[in-house]
C-alpha cells in the first residue's frame, strides 16, 4: 500500500508517517520506483506507535519496543521479548515522578491562591 493509503486508513498525515520512518518507528519496502510500500501489518504498527505515544512515551524509546507487539488490535505484551516490559516499567515510574513534581507544584500554587484571595485580591 501506498503512503496516502495508509495516511487514509490510520488518520496519521503522510508528513508524520515519513517521521516514523525516521525514528526507525517504520521500514516500508521500496519499489523500483522509490516509492513507499507499506504492508497491512503497518496499519497495526501506526496504531500501536500512536497508543505509546498517547502514553507519553517518547519516539525513541518506541523504536526499541514497538517490534515487539505484533497483535492486530491490541498492545500485548509478548513473552519472546521481555525488554518490552522493562521499557514501559521505566517510562510508568517516569510518568509518575512526573506526575508527583506537578502534584506539588499544584499544592504550591493553591497556597499562593489561597493566600492571595484571603489578602482581598
Amino acid at each position: 500500500m501506498r503512503i496516502g493509503d495508509l495516511a487514509r486508513e490510520t488518520g496519521v498525515s503522510r508528513r508524520l508517517l515519513r517521521y516514523y520512518e525516521e525514528q526507525g518507528l517504520l521500514q516500508p519496502a521500496r519499489l523500483g520506483n522509490g516509492y513507499r510500500d507499506y504492508a497491512e501489518t503497518d496499519v497495526a504498527r501506526v496504531n500501536h506507535v500512536r497508543a505509546l505515544l498517547a502514553a507519553g512515551i517518547s519516539t525513541m524509546v518506541i523504536a526499541k519496543v514497538v517490534h515487539c507487539v505484533h497483535d492486530k488490535d491490541d498492545l500485548t505484551l509478548p513473552a519472546e521479548c521481555p525488554a518490552f516490559v522493562g521499557v514501559i516499567r521505566d517510562e510508568r515510574d517516569r510518568v509518575t515522578e512526573a506526575i508527583a513534581q506537578l502534584e506539588s507544584s499544584r499544592a504550591i500554587l493553591d497556597t499562593i491562591l489561597e493566600t492571595a484571595t484571603r489578602d482581598g485580591t
